[in-house]
C-alpha cells in the first residue's frame, strides 16, 4: 500500500492511496469465511456453507465493503500519524476514466481532498477594548417586574367587559380569503393575552369586549410576526406559523383578569419563604436584587457576543470556503444552493470562532474538569427551575437532578461546550480593556434590540 499528499495550496491538499490485492485479500478472506459461519442458506446446514460458495455469491459486495473500511482506517491513521488540522471531512475524487473488474486482483487508486485548518497567531492585549456594560434598575423596570409578580399570585376574576392587561379566552377560527370561516382551516380555543399583543390598533380593538363578541384578528401582525407564539397560540408547527398568511375570527368564550396580590404576609411567605420578607420595603429590595442578578446575566452575554464579534473580526485569516461548501452539500442531500450561499457565512464565522477558541486552549493549557461541568450543569437546572416555582430545590435533591441530566451525552457535551467557551472568554477578558460603561436597563434593551 502507498499513501502520498499533495498539496494544492495553504488550505487544501489531496491524499492519494494505491492499494494493492495483497493489501485487501487477507481481509477480505477473513470477512468470507465469518460470512460463511453465519450464512443460512438452503441445502446447507447452519455454519456449514462453503466459503467459495459465499465469495460466488456476495464476493464483490464483500470486496466493496472491505475496500472501504480498508479506506477508512488507511485514511485516518494518515491524518492522526501526520497530525493534519483538518475541516469537515476528506471528501473522495470521482474519477471517471478509472473503471476495474472488481475480481480481486484490481490495483485500486483512490484519491481524497481534504481542506486544511489555516496556521494563525492571537494577539489580544490591553490595547484591544471591549465595553462592558453595567446595568442599573431603572423605575419603569422595577415597577414592571413588582407588577408581574403581584398578577402572578393574585386571584383570578371575570369581568363583563375586557380592559388592558386583560385575558380574553377564545375561539379562533381561520378565515378564507372571503371573510368565512375556511372550512377544515386552523382552529383552536386558547388564552389570548392582551398585554403580549405588540401592535397597538389591534390591542385596542380587543379592548371593551364581552363574552360572546366576534372580530377579526391579524395573528400575524399582532404578535408581530413572532412565529413561536402564533405556532402556541394556534397548536401548529413553528414552521406552519411562520407561512401563515389568514386571518382569523375571534369568537370571546370569557374575559380573565388577574387581580394583583395584596402586598402583605401570606404573599411574602408564598413567595421567598415564611418570615424571610416582612415589609414591603424589604420586598422592594428583594425583587431589585433578583432583576440586578438578571441584569449581570444580561451584561455578561452580551459582553461575550462583542467579545466574539471582535475576536473573529480581528483574528484575519482565510477557510477553504469551496471545499467547505462541497462538503456541506455532500454531508446535506437536502441542502440547496440557495439555503448554502445564505447561511454559508454565519457557518464560517462559526467555524473561525471555534479555531480561535481551540487555539487558546492549546496554547495556554487551560483545562475543563468534571467538577466545573457538574458545577454549570446544577446552576443551569437550578435556574430552569426557578422559572416555574422562586422556592430553591434543596441541594441534595438537585445534585441528583443534574447527574441524570449530564448521564445524556447530548447535555454533557452542551455543558461541556459552554464550560470551554466561558473559560476562553475569561481568558480573552484577563488580557483585554473593559471598559465599564453605566446604562439603564431600558436604554441597554434598545441597543441590544438595534444590534440583533
Amino acid at each position: 500500500m502507498n499513501i502520498t499528499q499533495e498539496k494544492v495550496d495553504a488550505l487544501n491538499a489531496v491524499v492519494k492511496i494505491n492499494i494493492n490485492p495483497e493489501d485487501y485479500q487477507p481481509r477480505v478472506d477473513k470477512a468470507i469465511k465469518e460470512n460463511a459461519k453465519k450464512a443460512k442458506l438452503p441445502g446447507f446446514r447452519p455454519g456449514m456453507v462453503p466459503a467459495a460458495h459465499i465469495k460466488k455469491m456476495y464476493g464483490k459486495s464483500i470486496l466493496v465493503d472491505e475496500i472501504n473500511n480498508l479506506l477508512s482506517d488507511t485514511l485516518n491513521k494518515y491524518i492522526d500519524e501526520q497530525k493534519l488540522e483538518v475541516l469537515g471531512q476528506p471528501l473522495p475524487k470521482v474519477d471517471n476514466e478509472k473503471e476495474y473488474n472488481w475480481d480481486f486482483n484490481d490495483n485500486f487508486e483512490f484519491n481524497y481532498e481534504l481542506g486544511l485548518a489555516p496556521q494563525f497567531n492571537i494577539d489580544f492585549s490591553s490595547k484591544d477594548k471591549v465595553t462592558q456594560y453595567v446595568i442599573k434598575v431603572d423605575d419603569e423596570t422595577l415597577a414592571s417586574r413588582i407588577k408581574n409578580i403581584r398578577r402572578s399570585y393574585g386571584k383570578m376574576t371575570n369581568p363583563d367587559v375586557s380592559a388592558d392587561d386583560d385575558v380574553l379566552y377564545a375561539d379562533l377560527a381561520q378565515l378564507s380569503p372571503d371573510g368565512s370561516v375556511f372550512e377544515g382551516g386552523i382552529s383552536n380555543t386558547a388564552s389570548v393575552r392582551l398585554d403580549q399583543i405588540k401592535d397597538e390598533k389591534i390591542k385596542k380593538s380587543l379592548i371593551g369586549l364581552k363574552k360572546g363578541d366576534v372580530v377579526t384578528l391579524d395573528i400575524q401582525k399582532a404578535f408581530d410576526n413572532e412565529a413561536p407564539k402564533v405556532a402556541g397560540l394556534l397548536k401548529i408547527e413553528e414552521d406552519e406559523a411562520a407561512e401563515l398568511k389568514s386571518k382569523f375570527q375571534l369568537t370571546v368564550k370569557n374575559v380573565n383578569r388577574l387581580e394583583e396580590s395584596d402586598l402583605n404576609q401570606e404573599f411574602f411567605d408564598k413567595l421567598f419563604g415564611e418570615g424571610t420578607v416582612t415589609t414591603e420595603a424589604e420586598f422592594t429590595a428583594k425583587i431589585t436584587e433578583e432583576i440586578e442578578t438578571m441584569m449581570v446575566q444580561d451584561s455578561e452575554r452580551k459582553l461575550q457576543d462583542d467579545i466574539y464579534k471582535a475576536s473573529v473580526a480581528k483574528v484575519d485569516f482565510n477557510l477553504p470556503d469551496e471545499f467547505l461548501k462541497r462538503w456541506l452539500k455532500a454531508t446535506n442531500e437536502k441542502l440547496t444552493d440557495e439555503e448554502l450561499n445564505g447561511g454559508y457565512n454565519d457557518f464560517a464565522t462559526n467555524l473561525k470562532w471555534t479555531l480561535i477558541e481551540n487555539k487558546i486552549i492549546k496554547d495556554n493549557q487551560i483545562e475543563i474538569k468534571y467538577d466545573e461541568v457538574f458545577a454549570l450543569a446544577k446552576v443551569r437546572l437550578d435556574q430552569q427551575f426557578r422559572m416555574y416555582s422562586p422556592q430553591p430545590i434543596p441541594d441534595e435533591q438537585l445534585g441528583q437532578y443534574t447527574v441524570q441530566y449530564l448521564q445524556n451525552k447530548e447535555n454533557a457535551n452542551k455543558i461541556f461546550e459552554e464550560v470551554k467557551a466561558l473559560k476562553v472568554f475569561d481568558h480573552i477578558k484577563s488580557v483585554i480593556t473593559l471598559d465599564k460603561k453605566d446604562i439603564l436597563y431600558t436604554d441597554f434593551s434598545e441597543l441590544v434590540k438595534e444590534q440583533q
